[in-house]
Formats: C-alpha cells, structure tokens, sequence
C-alpha cells in the first residue's frame, strides 16, 4: 500500500467518525467543522485523495453565506396576543394596528416572557447545553462563558439558592439536590421581604390584571328596609259622649271624606246633658251649672247659646275638632249610645309617619337625626326626604327589629295609612376617607389584606385596618395612603403566589441562620 493510500484512509476514518458525531449530535457547529476540513485537511493531499474525501463530505452553500444555525422557531405554535411593533407595553387580543398602519406583532405560545429571567438553557438545543461552550469555535470574540449563562443587564445579589423541587430547604452557597438538581438562586429583586410577586407584561395583560388609585370618598353605607305609612297619632281625635245619648240625627259625612274643624257632624239627645243644661238656665251665673256640662264635653259654643237663647235644645251638636279626614263613622241615626262609645274618628293626614323595621344588626348604625329617603309603591319616580325622628326602645322578639319613625310632611295627600314605603337611611359618615373598592379588599376571616402595585409588574401584598363598607367601597383605617395603586381584579391569583412565598420563607428561616452560622456565609 503505498503512503498516499495509507493517508488517504486515515483522513477518511477519522472524517467519516468526525461527521458522524457531529451530525449525531446535531450541533449548530457541524458546518464550521466541514468548512474547516474542507480548506484545511483536503489542499495538503494528492489530487486523487482530495477528491476522495471532498465526495465525502457536504457540498458548500451556494449563493448565501453561511451563517450559525439558531434554535428551532415555533411558527406553528398558537398566538397568545399582539404587541405593539416599537415594544410598547401595547397589547391586543386581536390583529390590531398603529396610528400609522403597522400592524402589531403577533406573540406566539413559545416567545411570551416568564416570571423567571431567562435561562440559556432554554435558548440552545438541550445536547450543547450540557457542554463547555468554551472548547467550542462558536464562542466568538469578546464573548466569555459568563455572558453565555448569565442574563444581561446589571450585576444581581443572590441572597440564597431555593430547593428545585419546592420543598422547604435553602442555601446560602450553590448546590445540588439528592437527584443531582441544582438550586436555584434567589435574588434581591425577587425576594423584598419574601412576598412580593413579579408578573410578565403578557401574563399581566391575559389575567385580566386591573388597578385603580386610592383615595379619599365618602363612603355611604344605606340601610334599606320597608315601612309602612300610619298616622300621626297626635293628631286623631274621636268623637263621642260622656253620657248616655240617642243619635237624633247625622250630617251628610261617611268614612273617607274629609272634613274641617268645627264642621257639624252629629246631633244627638241626651237626659242628662238637658238637665244640666235645665240648671243652668234656671241659675244663671252659676258656676257649677255651666261646669258640669263642660264636664258632659258640650261645647263652649252650646253653652253660649245656651245662656243667650235661655232654652234648653231638644238635642245636642257635635262638631269636628279639626281639619282632617273621617277614619271611622259608628253613628247611626236612631241609634242609642252608650257613655263612651265612638261615634266618629278624625284624623288629621297633614303630617304623616312611616314606620321602618330595622334589623339587629344594622341597629348600631342607626342614629336620631340621620337623613332618610323613602319612596312609596304608590308613586315610583318620586322620592320624600325626611330625617329619623324617634327609635323605639324596643326590639321585636319575632321578627329580631326594632322600629325607627321618620315624620314627613303631606301636602298633597300623597301618603295614606297603611301604605307600603321602601325606605333607605343614610347611615355613612359625610366626611371623606380613604377607601379602595371593595374588589380590592382580601379578607380571610381573620385578617385583610390588599395587593400594591409598585410598578414593572412587581405587585405586594399589604395588610390593612378596614372600616365601613357602602356603595361598592371600603373605607382603610390603616395600611395603604392616598395615591397608592392596588390590584381589583385577579388579585386572588397573585395573593396564592405570594403566600406560597410568605410561607416557604418562614419555613426556611431558621435553617438559613444555621447554615449562616456553619459555613461562615451570609444568606
């Protein structure tokens, strides 16, 4: 065999290995190793050799200049959203464009961002990142192994290493699990306090994340309960005798109409009025005569007209006291009456109550003078603002309420007894405070807790003194000030993240301070 020979199959044994493993592996640093074969190894052998091995190995691009292979794109992967083309913190849930027509980039499923910073294992095959990125050509210039596995940007203080797989062990010092994991750091930025939570941009805009500002309003906290219409019990009179009597006869008045004070209504005999009235004119100026038909409720006017007539009428007028309307009508003409017996009743509706049925629990709220709105069945649209004017002493013990009374004024007769009333108490402080909606306040039961936004997609959670609630609000005593952003909306999904933290922190707290303590390290 001669040299050329033998040299030639040397060449091609250790081509043939070399593209075999290469190609294996499928490393973006094949086509540097054929090129370099190519104008390296092939020129110092004969003709016949050389064209041998250049059969061998792949023909060289045409046309375009080689360049290094990237990482595999997902262009078949699904879109998640569309972002703004300049990289604005724009998104959309659907195709969209800008002010000046460029549409925005679609975001597929592979290229959204993280709430972890990027590993570069995740943006090279699997196969190479396993390997010394430095034994290889690919390493360009100026670029060292810390740029290739470390992200850009400023330096980051690692406080400590977590366990990979979640459980309750840290380090202060780098290290690796039982299965040969490494732990993963923990930085400054990633842990104030051991509760604050970082979220993507994208994974912000797909939650449905939404923030408002705090600030100081009124928080109106109306107790609304029925009431109903009754009459102001000062103002009903009744009508009746002190002595037996027989009705002689009734004016032209039945239930229901209305009636003016000194109106006659009824005209009725009675011996024992006549014998007074006998008396009286027999003795006139005596005293005790006129005094004891006051005492039998005639009148001042029959008195009068009594003494100026001297005859002693056959029967008895009796008028209406005051303005009002007849509630009740009993007389009947003909009929006899007993000492006491209604003939009729009067009320006067100028001014009405209405009675609310406050629960127990809503009764500490409740104070005389507060200002109520009731609106009546009767008249929708329409709306009568008084003030709460007595609360009775008393709770029911069946219905567990107590009575509160609101006196309105009725001019127009819009209010009659025994309606139903929808009303409404304005039991809220009128002085401003800072409050939140109610969205944004996370109560467990035993404490409450709302969510900061401190910008960038880092969001705290901050616990907080709450105060009354009313009209879609809660007042905060303490925790947040005017002007600070919290979460409304998704906030359950970042308080879970950030107890998680909370609570692994104080799991491996005392562990930390002993692993401090043992290799000189602080975590």
């Amino acid at each position: 065999m001669s040299r050329s020979a033998w040299l030639a199959g040397t060449l091609a044994a250790f081509a043939a290995g070399g593209v075999g493993y290469v190609a294996g592996q499928r490393t973006p640093a094949f086509p540097a190793f054929v090129e370099l074969a190519r104008s390296e190894f092939i020129p110092g052998v004969d003709e016949g050799v050389r064209g041998r091995v250049a059969s061998w190995l792949p023909a060289p691009a045409v046309g375009r200049a080689a360049m290094p292979v990237s990482a595999p794109t997902k262009a078949d992967a699904p879109i998640l959203y569309y972002q703004d083309p300049d990289g604005k913190q724009l998104y959309s849930a659907s195709m969209m464009a800008t002010e000046d027509g460029r549409e925005f980039r679609a975001v597929r499923a592979g290229e959204d961002v993280s709430f972890d910073d990027p590993d570069v294992s995740e943006t090279m095959p699997a196969n190479m990142a396993d390997h010394d990125m430095s034994k290889h050509d690919m390493v360009g210039p100026g670029m060292s192994q810390d740029r290739m596995t470390k992200p850009a940007g400023r330096a980051r203080k690692v406080l400590y290493y977590r366990n990979p797989m979640g459980l309750p062990d840290t380090s202060p010092v780098p290290k690796k699990d039982s299965m040969g994991m490494d732990y993963i750091p923990v930085y400054a930025d990633e842990d104030e306090g051991g509760t604050v939570v970082t979220v993507s941009p994208g994974k912000v805009q797909r939650t449905g994340v939404r923030t408002e500002t705090v600030d100081r309003r009124v928080v109106a906290q109306p107790v609304r309960v029925p009431g109903t219409v009754a009459l102001d019990e000062r103002r009903v009179t009744v009508i009746a005798t002190r002595s037996d009597a027989y009705v002689d006869h009734v004016e032209n008045v039945t239930t229901g109409d209305r009636v003016r004070k000194g109106q006659a209504l009824v005209h009725v005999y009675s011996p024992e009025i006549n014998a007074a009235a006998a008396q009286l004119i027999a003795n006139p100026g005596f005293d005790g005569a006129r005094r004891r038909l006051q005492n039998l409720n005639v009148s001042e006017a029959v008195i009068d007209e009594m003494e100026r007539a001297r005859k002693v009428p056959m029967a008895v007028t009796w008028s209406s006291p005051r303005d009002g309307l007849v509630l009740q009508r009993t007389a009947v003409e003909g009929m006899k009456a007993a000492a006491g017996d209604t003939l009729f009743r009067i009320g006067d509706i100028s001014t009405m109550w209405v009675l609310a049925d406050v629960p127990e629990r809503d009764l500490a709220s409740v104070r005389v003078g507060q200002a109520v709105t009731v609106r009546l069945r009767s008249a929708p649209g329409r709306a009568f603002a008084g003030k709460v004017s007595v609360i009775y002493p008393q709770v029911n013990p069946d219905t567990r309420a107590t009575r509160v009374r609101i006196e309105l004024p009725n001019p127009d007769g819009a209010f009659l007894p025994d309606m139903y009333a929808d009303v409404e108490i304005a039991t809220g402080d009128a002085k401003p405070v800072v409050a939140v909606p109610d969205d944004a306040v996370i109560d467990t039961g035993t404490r409450q807790v709302v969510l900061l936004d401190r910008g960038d997609g880092r969001f705290a959670p901050r616990p907080v003194k709450v105060g009354v609630r009313g009209e879609g609000y809660t007042e905060i005593r303490d925790g947040v000030a005017v002007g600070d952003r919290v979460v409304t909306a998704a906030n359950f999904l970042i308080d879970a993240e950030s107890n998680l933290m909370a609570a692994l922190q104080s799991l491996t707290a005392p562990e930390d301070e002993r692993q401090a303590a043992g290799t000189g390290a602080t975590p």
